[in-house]
């Protein structure tokens, strides 16, 4: 009996010993499941988004493409390489998307993106969905196309929308393109060329009729601005009325915009004005939807369009 005692006690102080050395080298042990709850605070880590409203933004941090629809309770994430937003004729950062080159609102989100398939042949490509993430679509605008430069879509309700790339350039010439939809995106038709070779600064259709391409961003001298009525079928060059005052100071037009019952566009500096320090811009009136503009006022950047 006294040496079953004994040899009790004796595996009580081991017992007791090899506990203490347990809790006191615990946190030195590499468990997985250690390993896993770092791993998941990383994950669930708040990102900084860029928001396009209160409720939807996107992010590029880590590498991956992601949009909320809810303020960023909620994360999906796009089914798209981040580095094919960027492919083509860029330079800018990184950390953020290509102004024009996407689209997100209540519900929907648009990337239109340049893929290179394996017949080393590039298309112009977009990215959808309409159901807030849960499927996602991919349509060709068009199936073969030199490097990309200037890319732009827009829609401007649920069927019609326009894409407008430029690609091919070679020192201060390019080649733009206009592409159209009618069923919201899934089919869509190159407008009639411009015939301009300029490298494009901007474009856009303020109706399904009425549109703009705007021309010269290298040491512009005077606005160059071409306009459809009649959806893309042709274009010509608008006529911009400047005033002598303003000759070879405002240059550049950007796209125009309706107000009230005319249209309206802002005429800047471009890249090398130094007017009023450069930020001025002269606002021109059209009362026939394009075709011809007369000088308003000169406006400020922070001045709103209405």
């Amino acid at each position: 009996m006294k040496k079953i005692i004994i040899g009790t006690a004796c595996i009580m102080i081991v017992g007791i010993f090899v506990g203490t050395l347990f809790y006191e080298n615990l946190d030195a042990i590499p468990t997985d499941s250690k390993q896993n709850n770092i791993t998941t605070l990383e994950q669930t880590k708040p990102l900084q988004p860029f928001y396009v409203d209160d409720l939807t933004g996107y992010s590029l941090e880590n590498d991956q493409v992601q949009i909320t629809f809810n303020s960023g309770n909620e994360w999906i994430e796009v089914p798209i390489e981040k580095e094919k937003l960027f492919e083509g004729e860029y330079s800018g950062s990184k950390t953020e998307l290509i102004d024009d080159s996407y689209i997100l609102s209540q519900g929907h989100a648009y990337f239109l993106y340049s893929n290179e398939n394996d017949s080393n042949e590039t298309s112009i490509e977009l990215l959808y969905t309409k159901n807030e993430g849960k499927t996602w679509g991919n349509i060709v605008v068009v199936d073969r196309y030199p490097l990309i430069r200037f890319r732009k879509v827009e829609f401007l309700n649920d069927s019609f929308g326009y894409v407008i790339i430029s690609g091919d350039r070679t020192m201060s010439q390019e080649w733009t393109n206009v592409y159209i939809t009618k069923d919201g995106g899934m089919q869509w038709k190159e407008a009639t060329h411009s015939n301009i070779t300029r490298l494009i600064s901007d474009g856009g259709f303020v109706s399904e009729e009425i549109g703009f391409l705007s021309f010269g961003i290298l040491n512009p001298e005077e606005p160059d601005l071409h306009v459809t009525q009649d959806g893309g079928a042709s274009w010509r060059e608008a006529n911009i009325n400047i005033p002598e005052k303003y000759n070879k100071i405002f240059v550049l037009a950007e796209v125009p915009f309706k107000e009230d019952d005319y249209l309206a566009v802002y005429i800047n500096q471009g890249p090398n004005g130094d007017y009023q320090g450069g930020k001025v811009k002269g606002k021109f009136i059209s009362n026939d939807n394009g075709k011809t503009w007369e000088f308003l006022m000169e406006v400020t950047p922070n001045e709103p369009k209405i």
